[in-house]
């Protein structure tokens, strides 16, 4: 998400139910290492789905990835990446974004419906999936005096959940009180809540060769009931308690993913490479790192130092200070966050490189396309009579240059992005950023997932740092059997 996430100690409880699209799955594992699974995911399309990814108010994405594990594909959905979950006893698939800016995973719960204000865009989606604790005959709900409980409500007094639950004195004393963890409500930077109660239940990951294969007993999530915003689960990959990762027991190594391009969100042929564990650190000798930022406000989450922009030849103006170091109240950094879209830019510097792309790019804008999408910058640019060029040539390359001299040319079409059909041999092309507000608390930036597309991004937690690597992550997907043909 865009801007860190935030907990609040109200206790509510609700009970929701929703569908998703039903996604099977299909799992590649290698015996060879039991810390590291490949599983694979199949996305069946979403028909309503706009052809290009919405700017938006808010920060929140949607696209596909897959299951938990260790290597998992993801596949796109719309501007996130999902992953599909396989809870409970017998199992029930549910597929949730992948979110490296939140710590909590979540399913929708319930066998009502799912009530979801303000998510209009999923009223007539009636093949969305939820968890129905019921059926599981290994569910059951989280104790109040759990590591997990006690996070989830962020206090700072491990005995304040189990007061709430109603446990007398002489059991918070002896710790003895066995009642469940009171109702939680969770919010999200871009104003999105969640509600509900938190609950155990197992998780299973499955390789394709037998007798390989994960199963997590009494892997803690919450069970929603109702949400604001929030339409769809969320499988959190932060490096907090409750995270997925963490849970996994694969936070002493780390994890990379390289997120499939935004045209292949209608593919249900191909899948996103995640990777977890072992593996997702090996062979990485030759490639960039720069050094993770450890924030004192929200220590879950990914940061790094953004020292430049630069496009094509000309550098931004002075990146400013809070996008590479913290204030006194932990506020500041550039955040990498699976679970926003579009890259953010403090304000001020985001204007600053709009004047420099507008000043460098010299094809007609298009004003009116500016207002239908709420991008910055839509210009129309031709269609090249070379075949061996493409209207992404035409466009000036945009690099981010991170602290321990770390460069990222972004590659093809992660900035730039067609919002309509050619016409009159040109086509229109958006700047897929947004601005931050300058007053907003949290990180100074957020390094979006549409950014990241076709970008091997490693998080290396034993060493603390975060590697980047333009590469074709279809051709990657089809290396690791990910890509039928």
């Amino acid at each position: 998400m865009a801007i860190a996430l935030n907990k609040i100690t109200t206790f509510l409880f609700f009970l929701l139910v929703n569908s998703l699209v039903y996604y099977s799955i299909q799992s590649l594992a290698s015996p060879r290492n039991p810390n590291s699974l490949i599983l694979g995911l199949t996305l069946a399309s979403r028909a309503s789905f706009p052809t290009y990814p919405k700017a938006s108010t808010s920060s929140r994405k949607i696209v596909s990835i897959d299951v938990l594990g260790a290597k998992k594909p993801s596949r796109e959905v719309r501007d996130g990446y999902l992953i599909s979950l396989n809870i409970g006893t017998p199992p029930q698939v549910i597929q949730v974004l992948m979110d490296t800016g939140s710590d909590l995973t979540w399913v929708p719960c319930g066998n009502l419906s799912f009530d979801c204000m303000e998510c209009d865009d999923y009223r007539n989606n009636e093949s969305m999936a939820t968890f129905s604790p019921s059926y599981s005959s290994s569910s059951y709900r989280a104790s109040c005096a759990s590591p997990f409980c006690i996070d989830i409500h962020g206090s700072d007094n491990p005995l304040d959940p189990c007061t709430v639950a109603g446990c007398s004195l002489s059991t918070l004393v002896k710790a003895t009180c066995s009642r469940p963890c009171p109702s939680f409500a969770y919010t999200y930077g871009a104003g999105g809540v969640v509600a509900g109660i938190l609950t155990r239940d197992t998780l299973r990951v499955n390789g394709s060769s037998p007798g390989v294969a994960k199963e997590i007993p009494k892997f803690c999530f919450g069970c929603v009931g109702s949400a604001y915003r929030e339409p769809i689960g969320i499988a959190g990959f932060g490096r907090g308690t409750l995270s997925m990762a963490s849970q996994l027991g694969f936070l002493q190594k780390g994890f990379s993913h390289c997120f499939l391009a935004f045209k292949y969100a209608n593919n249900p042929n191909i899948s996103s490479p995640l990777v977890v564990g072992d593996i997702a650190l090996t062979s990485k000798d030759d490639m960039q790192f720069t050094p993770m930022l450890n924030s004192p406000m929200y220590p879950s989450f990914y940061y790094v130092g953004l020292e430049a922009i630069t496009v094509g030849n000309v550098s931004a103006a002075e990146v400013p200070s809070s996008l590479r170091e913290f204030d006194s109240l932990g506020n500041g950094g550039l955040k990498i966050d699976s679970g926003t879209t579009y890259t953010h830019l403090p304000e001020t510097f985001y204007s600053q490189v709009l004047s420099i792309l507008q000043s460098t790019i010299n094809y007609p804008r298009d004003t009116g396309m500016e207002m239908q999408t709420g991008f910055d910058l839509c210009y129309k640019v031709p269609r090249p009579n070379n075949n061996a060029l493409t209207s992404d040539d035409l466009l000036p390359s945009i690099t981010f240059h991170f602290l321990n001299n770390v460069s990222l040319v972004l590659p093809q079409g992660n900035h730039f992005y067609p919002v309509s059909a050619p016409s009159n041999a040109a086509v229109v092309k958006c700047l897929m950023f947004q601005s931050m507000d300058d007053g907003d608390d949290g990180p100074a930036g957020v390094f979006g997932s549409f950014q990241q597309q076709n970008v091997e991004v490693v998080y290396d937690l034993e060493r603390e740092r975060i590697g980047f690597q333009p590469m074709d992550c279809a051709s990657a997907a089809s290396s690791q059997g990910l890509h039928k043909t």
